[in-house]
C-alpha cells in the first residue's frame, strides 16, 4: 500500500509541477520538480526512499535513451561525431582526473580514488532538464544537438569510469590496464548487443505480422518493452554497457522501421501517443525522486558538527564552477582545433559565448544521484566508506547548481546569439508545413504497391504541387508584409477580367444562355469583392465554393432534372474550364513582362490547381478515389506524429502545433465527408 500511495503521490506532483510551469515558464520544470520532491521530504521526515542503481538505469535511462536514440537526427550525429564522442568519452576522462585532483587538492579527506569516484559520476549530462529550458530560450541547433547526443553516450562511459574508482576505494587494488580493456568490452559488447537484439525483436514483429497476427496494441506493447529486455539481456546476462546497448538498439529501430518495416498508420498513432505518456511520467519522476532523496541523503552532512554548513556550501560552488570550467576550456579548445586544422568550410569559428553556452548545457542529473546513492557504507577491511555522506551531499549540490545556473545563465547568453537576425528558435510555419508534406510523401511511397499503385502517384502528385508552394510562400522575403498581400490581390483581380472578357466574348458568340450569362457574371462580383477582402489563402475555396452554389442552384430538384439541365451544367462546367485557361494563359503571357514575377507564381499555381478539379470529372474512377482517400487518412496520423516530434524537440511552440493540428483535423474532416457523399 506504501508503494502505491507513493506512485499516486508522485503523479499528483507530476500534474502540479506542470501546471506551475505553464504559469512560470521561466523556472524549469525539472527545477520545479526537484522543488516538490524536497518539499515533500521536509513534510515527511520520515519518508525513506532507496534507490537502487542497477533498476534505476532499467527503470528509467532505459526506455529514455533508447527514445532517444530513435529520434536522434542521425544525418547530424553522423556529423557531429567527433565532438559527441570527444565530449563523451575524452571529456568524461579529463572530469575524472582534473576534478579528482582538484576535489582531493580541495578536501584531503576525501581519498583520492574516492575523489575520482565523486568527478566521474558528476561528468554525465542530463539533457532532459535543458531540452525543457531549450522551449523557453533559443539555443543553437548544434549547441542541442551536441549535448543531446553526448549525453546517448557518457552515462555508460561517467558510469564506468565511476565503477571502477569505487572498486579501487572498496579494494585498494586498481588496474588501468583492466580498466581499459573492460570498458573496450563493454561498450563494444554493448553496441553490438543492441544492434543483434534490436534486429530480433524486429523479426518477431515481422513475423507475427506475417502469420496474421496484427494486432496494434499488441505490436505497441513489443516495441515498448523492447528497451528493458535489450537493458536486461545485454547488462544483466552479458554484463555489458546496457546504456550503450539501448541507444543503438534505438537507432536501428528507427532504421529498420523506415527501410523494412514500415508501419500501419493505427499502430504508429498509439505507439507514438503510448510513448508520449510513457514519457511525460518517467521524466517527470525522475527529477521528483531527486528532490525526494536529496535531504535524507544530505542529512548526516548538515547534522556533522565538523562540518560548517556554510563550508560545505563553499565546497558546492567550487567544484561546480571547476566541473563547468573543465567543459568551458575543452570546448572553446575542441572548437579551435577543428576551425584551425580540420576546417572543411562549414567549421564555426570558436568563440567564447558558444564554448559558454555548451557549458551551462552541462547540466547534471539524476544518473549522478542514483549512482552515488549505490556507493557501499563498508569497504574491504570493515572501515566505513570515506566521506560518504559528505560525497552525497557533494553531488547533490552540484546538480542543484548546474541546474540553477543553466536557467539563470543560458538566457542571457543565448541573447547574442539572436542579435544576427534570428529572433526565434522555432520554425517557420512554412518550414513545418513543408516537413509535414515531406512525412507525407515518405509515407505514401512506403504504402505504395500493385493494386493502388495509381491512387498513390495521384496523391503523391498533390503532396508535391502543395510542397512546391509552401517552399515558395517560405522562400518569399516579403511574404508577410501587407505590400506583398496586396500584390498578390491585384494579379488575382486582373485575372479574374481575362475570365470575364472570355465569358462576355463566350456570350456574344452564342456559346452560353442568358441565365448561365447572369450567373458568372454574378459569380464573379462576388469573387471580386472577396479578393478585395480576403488574403489569397482562401481563393481556391472562393471559387470551388461559388461553383459549388452553382452546382446546387442547378440542380435542387434532382427527380425533375432533364437532360437539358444536365447539359447545362457540363456547357457550364467547360465555359468556367476554358475561362480558367484563358486566365492561366494571360497570366503566364505578363510574366515575361513583368520584373516581380514572384507575385504571380503562386497565383498560377492556384488556377493550374483549379483547371486540375475542373477537368477531374471526367477522369473519376471510384475504386482509385476511394483507395486516394483511405492513403490520406492514413498520411495524416504520420503528419500528426511529425507534429509531435517537432513539438517534442522544440522545433515549433504549442501555438504552431495547435495551428498545424487545426488544419490536419480540418482536411480530414472535409476529406471524410467528401468521401461519405
Amino acid at each position: 500500500m506504501e508503494i502505491l500511495m507513493t506512485i499516486i503521490l508522485l503523479l499528483v506532483c507530476l500534474v502540479i509541477s506542470n501546471i506551475i510551469s505553464h504559469y512560470v515558464p521561466f523556472i524549469p520544470t525539472a527545477l520545479t520538480q526537484i522543488i516538490l520532491g524536497i518539499v515533500i521530504a521536509f513534510i515527511h521526515q520520515d519518508f525513506h526512499l532507496e534507490i537502487e542503481t542497477e533498476w534505476f538505469l532499467l527503470l528509467f535511462v532505459a526506455p529514455l535513451v533508447y527514445n532517444d536514440g530513435r529520434h536522434f537526427p542521425r544525418d547530424e550525429l553522423w556529423k557531429m561525431r567527433a565532438p559527441i564522442f570527444g565530449n563523451a568519452i575524452v571529456l568524461v576522462l579529463l572530469t575524472t582526473i582534473c576534478g579528482g585532483y582538484f576535489i582531493h587538492w580541495m578536501i584531503p579527506d576525501i581519498p583520492i580514488a574516492a575523489a575520482f569516484a565523486l568527478a566521474a559520476i558528476l561528468s554525465p549530462t542530463d539533457p532532459v532538464a535543458v531540452n525543457g529550458i531549450a522551449k523557453r530560450v533559443h539555443l543553437p541547433e548544434n549547441v542541442l544537438n551536441l549535448v543531446r547526443g553526448e549525453s546517448l553516450i557518457n552515462d555508460a562511459s561517467g558510469l564506468v569510469a565511476f565503477n571502477y574508482a569505487v572498486a579501487a576505494v572498496v579494494t585498494g587494488f586498481f588496474s588501468l590496464r583492466e580498466a581499459i580493456f573492460n570498458f573496450s568490452y563493454m561498450f563494444i559488447a554493448g553496441a553490438f548487443l543492441g544492434f543483434a537484439l534490436s534486429l530480433l525483436m524486429t523479426w518477431v514483429r515481422y513475423a507475427l505480422r506475417k502469420n496474421g497476427i496484427s494486432d496494434v496494441t499488441l505490436h505497441s506493447l513489443l516495441q515498448l518493452l523492447t528497451p528493458f529486455l535489450i537493458y536486461i539481456v545485454t547488462d544483466e546476462m552479458l554484463h555489458a554497457s546496457g546504456v550503450i546497448a539501448v541507444v543503438v538498439g534505438g537507432i536501428v529501430h528507427s532504421l529498420l522501421r523506415e527501410r523494412a518495416e514500415p508501419m500501419q498508420a493505427e499502430e504508429q498513432v498509439l505507439t507514438e501517443n503510448t510513448w508520449t505518456t510513457v514519457l511525460f511520467i518517467l521524466n517527470g519522476a525522475v527529477f521528483l525522486l531527486l528532490g525526494l532523496i536529496i535531504p535524507p541523503s544530505i542529512r548526516s552532512t548538515v547534522e556533522n558538527p565538523n562540518i560548517h554548513n556554510a563550508l560545505a556550501i563553499g565546497y558546492v560552488l567550487a567544484i561546480g564552477t571547476a566541473i563547468l570550467a573543465i567543459r568551458f576550456i575543452w570546448s572553446y579548445l575542441f572548437s579551435y582545433y577543428e576551425y584551425r586544422f580540420k576546417r572543411k568550410g562549414n567549421a564555426a569559428k570558436p568563440t567564447a559565448r558558444m564554448a559558454l553556452l555548451v557549458s551551462f548545457t552541462g547540466v547534471r542529473g539524476a544518473v549522478t544521484m542514483a549512482a552515488v546513492l549505490s556507493i557501499p557504507f563498508m569497504i574491504e577491511s570493515g572501515e566505513a566508506f570515506p566521506e560518504r555522506s559528505l560525497i552525497i551531499f557533494l553531488a547533490a549540490g552540484v546538480i542543484l547548481f548546474t541546474l540553477i545556473a543553466a536557467t539563470a545563465f543560458l538566457p542571457l547568453i543565448s541573447k547574442g546569439e539572436t542579435s544576427e537576425g534570428e529572433s526565434s528558435n522555432y520554425l517557420d510555419i512554412n518550414a513545418a508545413k513543408s516537413r509535414l508534406l515531406l512525412a507525407a510523401m515518405k509515407k505514401i511511397r512506403l504504402e505504395t504497391n500493385e493494386d493502388n499503385e495509381t491512387a498513390a502517384y495521384q496523391l503523391m502528385d498533390e503532396y508535391k504541387k502543395s510542397f512546391k508552394q509552401t517552399s515558395f510562400e517560405l522562400n518569399s522575403k516579403d511574404k508577410d508584409n501587407k505590400e506583398f498581400v496586396q500584390k498578390i490581390r491585384e494579379v488575382q483581380l486582373m485575372a479574374l477580367k481575362a475570365e470575364r472578357k472570355y465569358i462576355e466574348d463566350a456570350f456574344a458568340k452564342g456559346e452560353m444562355d442568358e441565365e448561365l450569362f447572369q450567373f458568372f457574371m454574378k459569380a464573379h462580383e462576388l469573387r471580386g469583392e472577396a479578393l478585395s477582402r480576403n488574403s489569397r489563402s482562401r481563393f481556391r475555396f472562393l471559387v470551388g465554393n461559388v461553383f459549388r452554389e452553382w452546382k446546387h442552384s442547378t440542380g435542387k430538384d434532382r427527380r425533375n432534372r432533364n437532360k437539358d439541365r444536365m447539359a447545362q451544367r457540363l456547357a457550364g462546367r467547360e465555359i468556367q474550364l476554358r475561362a480558367s485557361q484563358a486566365a492561366l494563359e494571360y497570366l503566364e503571357a505578363i510574366t515575361k513582362e513583368r520584373k516581380d514575377a514572384n507575385i504571380i507564381y503562386p497565383v498560377i499555381f492556384d488556377y493550374k490547381q483549379m483547371i486540375d478539379r475542373l477537368k477531374g470529372p471526367s477522369q473519376f474512377n471510384e475504386a482509385v478515389e476511394a483507395q486516394k482517400e483511405e492513403l490520406r487518412i492514413g498520411v495524416m496520423d504520420v503528419e500528426r506524429a511529425e507534429i509531435h516530434r517537432m513539438f517534442k524537440d522544440g522545433e515549433i511552440s504549442n501555438e504552431q502545433a495547435k495551428d498545424l493540428r487545426r488544419m490536419i483535423n480540418y482536411i480530414e474532416s472535409a476529406t471524410l465527408h467528401e468521401h461519405a457523399e
